[in-house]
């Protein structure tokens, strides 16, 4: 019994000290231009700037919507990777539409990995992500 508790205790402890190492956000990239938006953009686009965390039931993400006007949005997206896609920073371009009143970003997905369009919108304080076959997920601010 005594030796169960130690490696019990021992299990947390560790679990304590790598956890942030975990959900620590990545290096942001070399060229990263934090543009803000034009003060004439409608509130409900411009709340689409800033950074961005998250995770699927697989991968953690980080988002930088770095510029943002009434037809695009340039951002990065990390990754932490799987044995099918490489963990890393990658840069998009995304195009910007208004569907029932919303606006929404979207992209198509580089065709290695099956071209598939992705939306991002927002849900009060959250950017939630579809795209076809997923579960979708949810991303929060951060600072």
């Amino acid at each position: 019994m005594k030796t169960f508790v130690v490696l019990a205790v021992s299990i947390v402890l560790v679990s304590m000290l790598f956890c942030p190492m975990a959900t620590a956000a990545p290096p942001m990239p070399n060229d990263v231009q934090m543009v803000e938006p034009d003060p004439s953009l409608p509130k409900e686009l411009a709340d689409f700037w800033g950074k961005w965390e998250g995770r699927d039931p697989i991968q953690q993400f980080f988002l930088i919507i770095e510029k943002i006007d009434e037809e695009k949005a340039t951002f990065y997206r990390w990754r932490s990777g799987t044995s099918l896609m490489p963990a890393g920073w990658n840069r998009f371009q995304a195009k910007v539409s208004k569907e029932s009143g919303k606006y929404k970003l979207w992209h198509r997905t580089d065709p290695k990995y099956g071209s598939v369009i992705v939306e991002y919108t927002l849900k009060g304080k959250y950017l939630d992500v579809t795209a076809p076959k997923t579960a979708g997920f949810r991303y929060t601010r951060v600072p």
